[in-house]
């Protein structure tokens, strides 16, 4: 009765723990979230507080999809809609043909290769915005879309490696009784391996999204045009030190900048779980 009685005891302590934890966790998206429905006047007043003493959420929502610069939220909430689900959608294409290669293909210095890969992992991607900018501007997309969109056509090295640990556990034979059968090399990936990989391409695709759809830098660097912003630089323009700043529009979208990554993660997340639980086995 003594070790049920403490199995109990340690089980509500770990629960309770585990959401005192939990709600110090998501405390800073229910702050925002909270924000967004202060008015301006009131919103610093008690920083603390998630009730609002003013409500004022129609304003801020009315003000922030108005947009700035006489640009609406609406064509930047587009045009990261569109670099994300291009971008993304490239960069786990062009990985998964990479890992399959260097995996499932033999040629000579494929070893290296893929050491080579893995080596661009050790490269603060802030450095290769220079070369990437000198080759955009040399052949004409600076201050296009292709500009954010192309870099990621080259794939991923942290994409690739997930991939190549999937296929490597696959057995050969599968590959070898595919090709008895007439299969090609693509047939092999299109229909043996990718089903049994899925879990990694839903993996990937659904950090390529996260990143893509809050990436800064790239954006800062390539565009200058207001009218084609991604939302991470749209949001930056809601305050202005020179002038009026309104943090209730700034709040009110970047809760709205949250709910394609949420939706996206709540629809594959079970594939996520699987995938890293997978690789982990694997590794």
């Amino acid at each position: 009765m003594g070790m049920h009685t403490k199995r109990k005891v340690n089980s509500v302590l770990f629960h309770v723990g585990a959401c005192v934890l939990g709600f110090f966790m998501i405390y800073p998206l229910i702050w925002l979230l909270a924000s967004s429905f202060k008015s301006n006047g009131t919103m610093f007043l008690d920083t603390y507080s998630l009730i609002p003493k003013e409500w004022d959420a129609a304003a801020n929502y009315a003000s922030g999809f108005s947009g700035v610069g006489g640009v609406p939220f609406s064509t930047f909430f587009f045009n990261s809609l569109f670099v994300t689900v291009v971008g993304s959608a490239g960069c786990v294409i062009t990985s998964l043909f990479a890992a399959y290669a260097l995996s499932r293909i033999r040629f000579r210095f494929a070893g290296f290769w893929f050491g080579c890969v893995m080596l661009t992992m050790m490269i603060p991607p802030q450095v290769m915005v220079v070369p990437q900018y000198i080759i955009l501007k040399k052949i004409g997309l600076i201050d296009t879309r292709t500009a954010l969109v192309l870099p990621w056509f080259f794939g991923g090295a942290f994409f690739i490696f997930l991939m190549v640990q999937f296929f490597r556990g696959i057995p050969r034979e599968l590959d070898e009784a595919a090709e008895i059968d007439g299969c090609s090399k693509f047939g092999i990936l299109f229909r043996i391996l990718i089903p049994i990989v899925k879990p990694a391409i839903v993996t990937s695709s659904i950090f390529a999204f996260y990143w893509t759809w809050q990436d800064f830098f790239q954006p800062l660097i390539f565009m200058n045009s207001t009218k084609k912003f991604t939302i991470p630089l749209a949001l930056n323009m809601y305050l202005d030190p020179n002038s009026y700043n309104n943090y209730g529009g700034l709040f009110a979208m970047s809760v709205i900048s949250l709910l394609p990554v949420v939706i996206f993660f709540i629809i594959f997340q079970r594939y996520l779980v699987d995938g890293i639980a997978m690789d982990g086995i694997k590794g």
